[in-house]
């Protein structure tokens, strides 16, 4: 019995060894050769990111953070957001510079933490994209109705109505029209696509650059100084004591949360890194240049929001029509009704852009079906993988509401966040050999492996942090000391862990552009995004949880063993095989030969 046990354990520590070898195997992170037409200068990716990052919620969001969480203090929360967008933004720029192949963060992981959290990552930014670009052409589609009195609606409700309380009351035939039609000309030509990208992209920071300057000729500065007596007190909804922060500092942080939203988008950059010209500069640059403009065009237009009328009054759907109704500006509203369809068109191409990239990095690596990763030779473009995914998005956009569609938040883009982060502070304390001369221990396996742990330990100490944070947060302002103890202990094993981190052996590999201030600077990254996503509503993690249990489906019956890294790791080992038997026989033959003689 006792031998019994002890084969069924051995066994099973056996299968074990080699489960956790098949789900860490790790891509190379060569840049090789392309497939894909490398046609994109800075300027092109500078402005797809501004473009899919700068969309509608400029002309939305501003009026709905003010009126509701942080007063004039919007511009305070804005800068809060752009501070934590850019420690992301970093984080993607070294990597871009690391690892420049299409993929964005599905790549970034699979070349540092191993195949299946790779797999995890990229099926679940197919979903956000998927989310993000029927969302946007649902909008597009509702907006232009509006401003044709209903046409569109009335029209096809009228002659195809859908009864269902789960989808849409008709099929919505203009948005998938335009989906199919972004996806077609992404399909024959990426740098065409983006000449029209950059255009709309253009048109959009006039009309911002038109709503700042028009809107400061209307600027009052006692606004941002309004008086507690002057606050209209409605029952049920209050407004704060006035001021230029009449909700207080939670409320900036609060509106700081809601405001991240504004720039998540910037990481499309990342996706193109086959496609440009001199990735390990461009990407940089283009990420911290998107994120810049993004940030000075939010802060404009909420300075002039602000400034012009009291925050109380804004009108969170539509701030701007709505402040130019009453400066008696009504031909206004005609320049901003441009500008938000510029920016839809904008974001819509941001949507698209990344979404077939991801899944051609996937396929071409075998974890989904390789037909979706076909690169067409004469336009250079992943043809039947952006046909596919247009076919897709455009079906929901189709027969879902737009409300359907947007309750699925960004949480996917938040651990993707996360995960390349955590992917820096790996990679810069990766195992490295010891140069002859250095000054300092280099890292080895057993220091690489220790960082492992730490930053394992740390994305659980946030959760504990942050969670802290969001359930007992007002009972620790109030004073209460068991609340302020379990905060201030997952705080102290916070820092505590990016300190141990912080002691290892850094890796010397030199990069065209690098994260500064590791760790802390990631770990920040990586405690900002914990935050958020423990803001999220309770279905968003359901809705999650069904993706998820998907594409587990199809890694396990399919991609586990199709992988591209599994095929060069069963020829390593039959070559492997074949030396030996070589060496063998060859022993054999001369064993033989002496024996005659």
């Amino acid at each position: 019995m006792w031998f019994l046990l002890r084969g069924i354990k051995a066994g099973a520590t056996h299968a074990a060894r080699l489960a956790y070898q098949v789900l860490s195997r790790r891509k190379v992170a060569e840049e090789g050769a392309a497939r894909l037409a490398r046609v994109l200068t800075a300027f092109d990716l500078t402005a797809l990111g501004v473009g899919s990052t700068l969309g509608v919620g400029v002309y939305v969001l501003a009026g709905d953070v003010a009126k509701n969480y942080a007063g004039p203090a919007v511009v305070i929360s804005f800068l809060l957001a752009a501070v934590a967008s850019v420690f992301a933004g970093l984080c993607y720029a070294e990597f871009g510079a690391r690892v420049p192949k299409a993929g964005s963060a599905y790549v970034y992981s699979y070349v540092c933490v191993g195949e299946f959290i790779a797999f995890i990552i990229g099926w679940n930014l197919i979903l956000e994209y998927i989310i993000g670009a029927a969302s946007v052409v649902k909008a597009l589609s509702e907006y232009l109705d509006s401003l044709l009195n209903k046409a569109i609606s009335s029209h096809l409700e009228a002659a195809l109505p859908i009864d269902s309380p789960h989808l849409a009351d008709y099929p919505d035939v203009f948005a998938f029209s335009v989906i199919m039609a972004f996806s077609v000309a992404l399909s024959f030509g990426v740098k065409e696509s983006t000449k029209f990208n950059n255009v709309c992209t253009a048109i959009n920071l006039c009309v911002v650059l038109f709503v700042i300057v028009s809107g400061s000729l209307k600027a009052d500065t006692s606004n941002w100084r309004i008086p507690e007596s002057e606050v209209p007190k409605d029952e049920g909804r209050s407004y704060g004591t006035g001021g230029f922060a009449p909700y207080g500092l939670a409320g900036i942080i609060r509106g700081a949360a809601v405001c991240f939203y504004g720039f998540i988008g910037f990481d499309c950059v990342a996706t193109a890194g086959e496609e440009a010209r001199r990735p390990q500069r461009s990407i940089p640059a283009a990420v911290a240049g998107s994120l810049l403009v993004v940030f000075l065009a939010y802060c404009g237009v909420s300075c002039v929001l602000t400034l012009v009328l009291p925050y109380y009054l804004q009108d969170e759907k539509a701030p701007f029509p709505f402040v130019y109704d009453r400066l008696g500006w009504p031909w206004a509203k005609y320049a901003v009704s441009v500008g938000a369809i510029c920016a839809l068109c904008s974001s819509l191409m941001g949507a698209v852009f990344p979404l077939p990239r991801i899944i051609y990095a996937m396929a071409s690596d075998g974890l989904l079906f390789r037909w979706l990763g076909r690169v067409n030779e004469k336009y250079q473009t992943p043809l039947v993988g952006t046909i596919t995914a247009g076919f897709l998005t455009g079906t929901l956009a189709m027969i879902f509401k737009l409300e359907q569609l947007i309750h699925m938040m960004s949480i996917g883009t938040l651990l993707a966040y996360s995960m390349v982060a955590s992917c820096v502070l790996l990679l810069r304390y990766e195992a490295s050999p010891q140069r002859a001369g250095a000054e300092r221990a280099a890292p080895s396996r057993r220091t690489a492996t220790t960082v492992t742990v730490l930053v394992t330990l740390y994305g659980i100490w946030c959760f504990l942090m942050m969670w802290c944070v969001n359930s007992y947060g007002d009972r620790v302002l109030e004073g209460h000391g068991g609340y302020t103890a379990l905060l201030l202990l997952a705080t102290a094993l916070v820092v505590a862990t990016l300190c141990c981190i912080s002691r290892q052996p850094v890796s010397e590999k030199k990069l065209a552009f690098s994260v500064p201030l590791v760790p802390w600077l990631p770990g920040l990254s990586i405690l900002i995004n914990v935050y958020l996503m423990l803001n999220l509503d309770y279905m968003t993690w359901v809705r999650f949880g069904v993706w998820i249990v998907a594409g587990l489906v199809i890694y396990f019956s399919y991609g586990m063993w199709n992988s591209t890294e599994r095929r060069r790791t069963m020829d390593s080992i039959q070559l492997a095989d074949q030396i030996i038997d070589g060496h063998t026989a060859l022993l054999n033959h001369s064993g033989l030969t002496h024996a005659l003689g």
